[in-house]
């Protein structure tokens, strides 16, 4: 009888473990390399050209704790803490000193409903990520909207559907938390994704308010509408994009209220370790703004599961009024070219996961 006791008191003792485990885990990545443009400005009328060691080219530098509590019937607690840095100095990417500036969550997560998460998070238009043909490299789909589609959102609430006969949903809320002040400085997105052996489709709608809750940059703070589509050939990943931002608010006619961004790609898987890809980006800002296309080429070599190294070059062309430069940068800094002019980039580096 005692026996039995025993072995029942076991099988409770192993039941009650299994039923609260977690678990939680480390991971990151370090990049840094080599970056070289042309054609930046002086600040005294004339340009210059810049060699400069140069971190998170490929990809931000960065590490994060994630982990989940098994909660019993498909449900999970989780959370998910990470912050990016420049390899370089050191220091935190946004500079604002926060600790976590990418992400900083809590939520719970379903099996059959999904997840749904709380705190801060990458705004949902880096959706356009999987899209890109450059991943959102220093040079990519980024640089010919200014950053656009990278930036991070305080005060969220997300939600990621599980698969559903290969479609998917995301939605994310960004709340102001200002009192009286609904509208100022809030963010809202939604995406839906139909992912099948051969393809992928996406359909994305984000806005980012300013802060007095209007439209008024159309590269900050505006109107989003995306639509992307890969196609799978074996080796080859072809990839393209369009984006349709829209400022109402901006005080037409001297700032733009709308612009248009294209983009066309592939990628070459050319063996186990080795790939290559090519792409042109082109934006178009109506109302005599004008235009700039990209044309870029890369190249990566994996030298095992986690570490790579990789070299990309790219060349902007701007029109006579326009400034775009290779990289995601404002229009008010110097790394741009002057008006009407082009700008070459190319990097090397190394990157290492964990």
């Amino acid at each position: 009888m005692k026996k039995k006791l025993i072995a029942a008191s076991l099988l409770c003792s192993i039941g009650t473990f299994a039923h609260a485990q977690s678990s939680v885990q480390l991971y990151g990545r370090v990049d840094g390399g080599f970056q070289f443009m042309n054609n930046l400005q002086d600040g005294n009328g004339g340009t210059a050209s810049r060699w400069s060691a140069q971190g998170g080219d490929y990809g931000t530098s960065l590490f994060g704790l994630r982990g989940y509590e098994d909660l019993g019937r498909g449900l999970h607690a989780v959370f998910n803490l990470e912050a990016g840095f420049q390899l370089m100095n050191g220091f935190n990417n946004n500079g604002s000193g926060s600790l976590f500036d990418r992400r900083a969550l809590v939520g719970l997560n379903s099996l059959t409903w999904g997840q749904l998460t709380l705190g801060r998070n990458l705004f949902i238009s880096n959706g356009v990520w999987d899209f890109d043909p450059f991943q959102q490299q220093a040079f990519s789909s980024a640089s010919l909207v200014r950053g656009r589609n990278w930036p991070q959102a305080s005060n969220t609430v997300n939600y990621q559907s599980p698969n559903w006969y290969g479609f998917d949903v995301v939605g994310q809320y960004a709340f102001s938390n200002i009192a009286g002040q609904f509208n100022n400085g809030r963010g809202m997105g939604a995406q839906l994704t139909y992912t099948h052996d051969r393809f992928q489709l996406r359909a994305l709608y984000d806005e980012i308010r300013d802060t007095n809750g209007r439209f008024t940059d159309v590269f900050a703070t505006s109107r989003e509408y995306f639509a992307g589509a890969n196609v799978f050939l074996n080796r080859f990943t072809i990839s393209l994009g369009y984006t349709h931002m829209a400022a109402p608010d901006a005080p037409a006619p001297d700032f733009a209220t709308r612009a248009d961004h294209y983009w066309a790609g592939v990628k070459y898987q050319a063996t186990a370790v080795w790939a290559a890809n090519a792409a042109v980006y082109h934006v178009n800002v109506p109302g005599g703004f004008g235009h700039a296309t990209m044309f870029e080429l890369g190249t990566t070599y994996n030298l095992s599961k986690r570490t790579f190294f990789y070299g990309t070059i790219a060349y902007v062309k701007n029109s006579a009024n326009q400034s775009f430069s290779v990289a995601a940068i404002p229009s008010d800094s110097l790394d741009n070219p002057p008006a009407g002019k082009s700008q070459t980039g190319a990097y090397i580096g190394i990157s290492h996961s964990f």
